[in-house]
């Protein structure tokens, strides 16, 4: 949530931060705004909305100065507006701070600070950090120590870059639960909450541990850890292609990044069957740790918790062990019964999702064993697990996630496939034929991507409903509520999910002549009570939208619009049936006239509560 990044060296600066936060726009984009060290102060420029208004403004400057920090927003505290906008500054305009993530202490600190007569021009809570960075600086006059003695100060989560105009050239960085990476080149340093920023400069990134400080010049990399110590930091060479940003000839990333799903399928299941049975060594449980596990927590946020409710019907069918699906936000408060042998399952796309981090540190001080499902290699839910598959989605930049939704039901498919495999429920050629039907979704997502006019059609017949209900049965009742999800997020569509069961307590209540109702209306044992829940609704004037098995000419009897998918076993449809729910509101929202990549209100990355 928000983007930062910050560059000190040879080259002019301001060009460098308008690339890097062009880049790291998918994390906010509600304002955004630089400050460059020009003539011996400090030339700061905010703007509200995207960060091509503030690119616009800086047009109109010749700025020519070699350090600088840039950010883009997403609100917290303060709503989008060029007062909220960072980088903040200290009273004297000397010393500017971008920040990511929370300071929840900052009123107590405000209202300390405003004792001593500083100024507050903002809403926000970062303000409190240039003018803490300013007070220790009046005693130290050392940036990296007055960074350091006001962060110890804070309580929160923050990843924070700090500049002043009486240390020209010096860049101090910090963080706490808060993803920040230092970039080393020839030319200089840089810095970024997220390394798409800084990969057309460098390949060679040290990832910030919790607590480290480094002070960057043109000619020096410092680090310092927690405890004041100097480091050297382990350096890691990105290998991932530049082209992972860019959108391939596609009108926008969230379509180019539903093609990519059959390969993150692929990706994520290579080398997964080993001698004919299933292989997670990242798992770090032994067979006999495994064979204990009695209870299945899979804790996850958005997006993520929809394919937790996946997994838990193939972990329970298959597995036969209890398993319950919680929103990390909840998870934690709730006080849940956890043991030695309780499995918790940790999902999150991002892998720096503040809810869910919280929720695994609760979790391992319990006792429970933690294993993570996440995007992102080296991310803080990888760290902070006992083991973790990783997706193999690669880089996914729209905001509704797609890609990496398919790699967690894939990674949570084979999650369930191992439970059962050491306890016994699936015998060796049980999984290796599930393994295989596995992997042949892959082709049949292709065969999808292959030709959707049917979903485009459904789609205009769609496009100014005020509202959507959308339902399903069994599996297809999960696959709904993600169905639901995405066309809230990215076309405004008001829209619901039920178990199609539940119409008549309550939604059926909705209906009235051309109200969309989208059913996953696939093969499974439930068909027969889905399609008297559907008659229901075309009794009432509903327009019926079907996701249908190939072959289904039933379907045509109750749904005015029919989308059909390759016949696969129910297990795998979520796989198969999201894909045209996906499609559907993307081509909503683009014939409504919105964006589908950077949807309002939201954020790739949700790094506070």
């Amino acid at each position: 949530m928000c983007g930062i990044v910050g560059y000190t060296g040879r080259r002019p600066v301001q060009d460098i931060l308008i690339e890097g936060l062009s880049r790291l726009e998918y994390r906010g984009y509600d304002s955004a705004g630089v400050a460059i060290e020009q003539d011996g102060k400090l030339e700061v420029v905010h703007r509200k909305g995207k960060v091509s208004s503030l690119a616009h403004t800086l047009g109109h400057f010749d700025f020519t100065g070699t350090c600088g920090i840039g950010h883009t927003r997403w609100a917290t505290h303060g709503r989008p507006s060029e007062a909220n906008a960072h980088p903040h500054t200290s009273c004297n305009g000397r010393i500017a701070v971008v920040h990511n993530g929370i300071i929840e202490n900052f009123a107590e600190l405000r209202e300390e600070l405003e004792g001593l007569g500083h100024v507050f021009t903002s809403q926000t809570d970062t303000e409190v950090i240039p003018h803490l960075v300013e007070e220790a600086y009046r005693e130290s006059h050392d940036l990296m120590q007055a960074v350091r003695e006001a962060a110890e100060r804070l309580i929160g989560a923050y990843a924070i870059a700090v500049v002043s105009s009486d240390e020209p050239g010096t860049l101090v960085v910090s963080r706490k639960d808060s993803p920040l990476v230092v970039g080393l080149a020839d030319d200089g340093a840089y810095v970024a909450s997220d390394i798409i920023a800084v990969i057309d400069a460098t390949r060679d990134v040290a990832v910030l541990s919790d607590g480290d400080i480094a002070k960057l010049t043109p000619e020096s990399s410092e680090f310092f850890n927690v405890r004041g110590e100097r480091f050297q930091p382990e350096i890691t060479h990105v290998d991932w292609d530049v082209d992972v940003a860019e959108k391939g000839g596609y009108p926008d990333f969230m379509l180019k990044e539903i093609h990519e799903q059959p390969r993150v399928i692929r990706d994520t299941l290579a080398g997964r069957l080993v001698n004919g049975a299933l292989a997670i060594d990242e798992l770090d449980l032994s067979v006999e740790e495994l064979n204990l596990i009695d209870r299945v927590y899979v804790i996850a946020c958005g997006t993520s918790y929809h394919a937790g409710l996946i997994a838990k019907n193939l972990i329970e069918g298959w597995a036969r062990i209890p398993t319950e699906v919680e929103v990390a936000s909840e998870f934690r408060y709730r006080n849940p019964i956890i043991t030695p042998t309780t499995l918790v399952v940790a999902v999150s796309q991002s892998g720096e999702t503040a809810d869910t981090l919280a929720a695994i540190r609760d979790a391992r001080v319990k006792g429970a064993r933690v294993f993570g499902i996440t995007n992102v290699v080296g991310s803080p839910v990888a760290r902070e697990s006992d083991g973790v598959i990783y997706t193999k989605a690669n880089k996914e930049i729209a905001v509704a996630s797609t890609k990496s939704f398919l790699g967690q039901v894939v990674s949570l498919t084979l999650l369930a496939m191992l439970l059962a495999q050491v306890k016994g429920k699936l015998k060796m050629n049980q999984v290796r034929l599930l393994f295989r039907e596995l992997a042949d979704t892959a082709d049949q997502v292709e065969r999808i991507l292959a030709d959707t006019s049917a979903i485009d059609e459904a789609a205009r017949a769609c496009k100014d409903a005020a509202s959507a209900l959308f339902v399903g049965r069994g599996m297809g009742a999960a696959i709904s509520y993600e169905g639901a999800l995405k066309l809230k997020e990215i076309s405004y569509l008001h829209a619901e999910a039920y178990p199609a069961g539940e119409m008549k307590h309550g939604p059926i209540a909705l209906l009235d002549e051309g109200f969309p109702v989208i059913a996953v209306a696939t093969k499974s044992p439930v068909y027969d009570k889905l399609i008297s829940n559907l008659q229901e609704s075309k009794a009432r004037g509903a327009m019926v939208v079907a996701i249908a098995t190939e072959g289904d000419q039933e379907i045509k009897q109750h749904a005015d619009h029919v989308i059909y998918i390759p016949k696969v076993r129910d297990a795998f449809s979520a796989i198969t049936a999201s894909v045209p729910l996906q499609l559907f509101a993307r081509a909503i929202a683009v014939e409504r006239g919105c964006d589908v990549d950077q949807p309002r209100n939201l954020a790739k990355s949700v790094t506070v509560e």
